[in-house]
């Protein structure tokens, strides 16, 4: 079952893994991959953003349909994957090798 809407059916491979509920998940999740499988999530990605945006702005946050909310999801992680690709090169943050990520609340969706 497609978890995705299906302008976004390119994507649907990588919504298994990176549709995840919450920041500590996407976080753990980023930290658990390698470079290359981050590189390959950011280039799928990045051309999309603009159009994800524009698909999901059309419903209010409250009330998102299920694929609209995972595609927002993708974004999130498209997002927390950026920083290693784009700044750092490299999965761990500089300087932080035994740093996690513990958010109290979420927020929607």
């Amino acid at each position: 079952m497609p978890m995705l809407p299906s302008e976004f059916s390119g994507l649907e491979r990588y919504a298994g893994k990176w549709c995840l509920a919450t920041e500590n998940e996407r976080w753990k999740a980023r930290m658990s991959s390698g470079m290359e499988e981050l590189q390959e999530l950011y280039d799928a990605v990045l051309p999309l953003v603009p159009e994800a945006m524009a698909y999901c702005d059309k419903f209010p946050l409250d009330d998102m349909p299920e694929d609209a909310v995972n595609l927002l999801r993708l974004v999130y992680s498209f997002v927390m994957v950026s920083f290693a690709v784009e700044l750092w090169a490299q999965t761990y943050p500089p300087d932080t090798r035994g740093t996690d990520f513990v958010r109290l609340s979420e927020p929607l969706p």
